[in-house]
């Protein structure tokens, strides 16, 4: 904990399986290279798609060929970027990456409007006709369900190509913060010294080291104030490029533009905002219980990830790996074996901090690769949660290659935080029941309401603020660091009430610390997908016939068909707000359970 090692430190069977993607660098780039050589053969069709049948199939084998191989050769140089962000050429591979991309995007980009102008009946004669283009059945319903926003072959063309440039506000802010930012050591109360990375800031703020925590806090909130206005720029700039997007596909608002795209109506998006303002109380209470356990007379941001207890286990990344399989025994033997193995055998994780990581975890790959996970293990229970988290993702994406055709192979972010809290709240309800232990058992709801703490607290709060700091964007409205700060620590303060005292400068800069705002309506899915999860894991926790059989079709339904039916078949609709309510009950059951251990 008090030294970071370097990247080339780290044992290798703890880092991702880079050489299963591309066998070194160099591969990688002839590659790259390779894909910009073989754009114009794809843009061959351009103008042919409507000849005949088989030249649609043909075109569409060549357009989704070179587009995974695209994602291929983005997540690679991404990955390798993600994991040592001072690597010099990891982030020239990441920038020229994001050029093949863009380039590959613009040259497809005649697709979609050449499809729309054959019309729906003759390729629903071609379906028939042509065995190749009968899987593409739902992609010409929802083609034909967005015609209206799809714009000229021209138009298209200038839109695909906007997508490197515009990604240059999120990267701009992923290198400042992950690569430049370098932050002064923590003081322990020892006196100490602990180093403060993105990769350990979790695990100072889950210490018992109050001191500690708030050095922590403060000095890593210091620092992105002092790039407050160039942060704020970069986000407003995001804001606005979404507002453009918007209009150019002419939707209503940006949160419409947004959940049009999974056929999601808007009122989902506010349900959960509703339900999720209604039951601040019960957040509250919950950090009253906190603040009374912890034995502080004010409880600050700082204290949220607190130990409530002296004994949280610990544990090692092969024994967290054990207790998830242990957990996920109710999905079967062959789910099982391929968690295990991709975990411990394959290396689908990047396990532990090192210098330069960046912050948080996630799970990433593509048709042809494994799925791989990047985080910073930290040997606690937070540690294993979030393993569990990702690798619910993983075997999402694991599941929809193994058993869709490329038209459908991805799954929109609508559902994936579905599998991810999925596995949480299984191997939960399974650590739960295996230990009796006071402290074991308040560990195992202090990870569940940490895990509750950042997605069904801080991802609405971020919500709210995203939809208010779209709307002024839509009005032609400044967005200024002062105004963002503003409105930030309006809603936090709301949010913790009476219950946490907030330095109104650090909370306010809480926006900056999320990269999740640089994709558009990304984290109200993190609640929302809670909300199913919770739905769904009960089904299979209390045995429910057919439940762990109607879960595994969703997980490999990929996107052949909308978000909301996936999860319909799965058996629950968020549609309605009741499976947020239903959650916020689990949430009050913990907190009931919490106050009781602790006396």
């Amino acid at each position: 904990m008090s030294k970071i090692p370097a990247r080339n430190e780290v044992d290798p069977k703890y880092t991702w399986n880079a050489e299963s993607v591309f066998a070194s660098p160099e591969v990688w780039s002839a590659e790259a290279e390779q894909i910009i050589v073989d754009i114009p053969s794809v843009k061959a069709f351009q103008g042919k798609l409507g000849e005949n049948a088989a030249t649609l199939a043909n075109g569409l084998e060549a357009v989704e060929n070179l587009l995974v191989r695209a994602e291929r050769l983005t997540m690679y140089a991404g990955f390798a970027y993600s994991v040592d962000t001072a690597d010099q050429n990891a982030a020239a591979m990441a920038g020229k990456a994001s050029g093949v991309y863009g380039q590959v995007i613009a040259a497809t980009s005649f697709l979609q409007p050449e499809i729309l102008a054959i019309g729906e009946k003759i390729l629903r004669q071609w379906m028939q006709d042509e065995s190749r283009l009968a899987t593409y059945e739902h992609y010409v319903n929802d083609l034909f369900r967005k015609q209206a926003h799809v714009r000229s072959s021209e138009v298209e063309e200038i839109l695909g190509m906007l997508a490197d440039p515009f990604s240059g506000a999120g990267s701009s802010t992923s290198l400042l913060a992950n690569a430049d930012f370098k932050f002064p050591p923590v003081k322990t109360t020892d006196g100490d010294a602990l180093d403060l990375t993105q990769g350990t800031m979790q695990k100072i703020l889950t210490g018992p080291d109050r001191d500690a925590r708030k050095s922590a806090w403060n000095q890593y909130h210091d620092k992105y104030l002092e790039h407050k206005n160039t942060l704020a720029s970069n986000l407003a700039t995001s804001i606005k490029q979404n507002v453009f997007q918007m209009r150019a596909r002419k939707h209503q608002s940006t949160l419409a533009a947004s959940l049009f795209e999974n056929d999601i109506n808007v009122d989902v998006f506010h349900n959960l905002i509703d339900v999720f303002k209604k039951n601040l109380p019960l957040w509250q209470r919950y950090f009253d219980i906190r603040r009374k356990v912890l034995g502080v007379e004010t409880l600050h941001p700082y204290d949220l990830w607190a130990p409530l207890t002296e004994n949280s286990p610990s544990l090692s990344y092969e024994q967290a790996v054990d207790w998830i399989c242990e957990g996920l025994a109710p999905m079967g033997t062959e789910y099982v074996a391929t968690v295990r193995k991709g975990a411990l055998e394959d290396r689908w994780v990047d396990v532990y901090p090192n210098q330069g990581k960046r912050n948080g975890a996630f799970s990433w790959g593509a048709p042809g690769t494994h799925p791989f996970i990047m985080m910073s293990f930290n040997d606690n229970m937070l540690g294993l949660s979030t393993l569990a988290h990702e690798l619910g993702h993983s075997m999402h994406s694991y599941l929809t290659w193994q058993n869709q055709p490329l038209a459908y192979s991805e799954y929109s972010l609508f559902v994936a935080e579905v599998a991810s809290n999925f596995q949480q709240a299984l191997v939960r309800g399974h650590l739960l029941k295996s230990n009796p232990d006071k402290n074991f058992q308040i560990a195992i709801i202090e990870e569940a309401m940490s895990n509750f703490l950042r997605y069904f607290f801080i991802m609405p709060t971020l919500a709210r603020f995203e939809l208010e700091t779209h709307e002024r964007a839509e009005k032609g409205e400044p967005l200024t660091a002062e105004s963002m700060m503003t409105l930030m620590a309006e809603l936090f303060a709301e949010g913790y009430g009476e219950s946490v005292k907030i330095d109104r400068e650090r909370v306010g800069m809480i926006w900056s610390t999320f990269g999740h705002l640089f994709s558009d309506y990304y984290v109200y899915q993190y609640a929302t997908g809670i909300s199913g999860a919770h739905a769904l894991s009960r089904r299979v926790l209390d045995g429910v016939p057919d439940a762990v059989k109607d879960y595994m079709k969703f997980l490999k339904a990929g996107s052949s068909m909308y978000p909301l039916d996936a999860l319909k078949m799965a058996g629950v609709d968020l549609t309605k707000p009741d499976p947020v309510e239903e959650t916020f009950a689990v949430m009050s059951e913990y907190i009931d359970r919490l106050e009781k251990l602790t006396g």
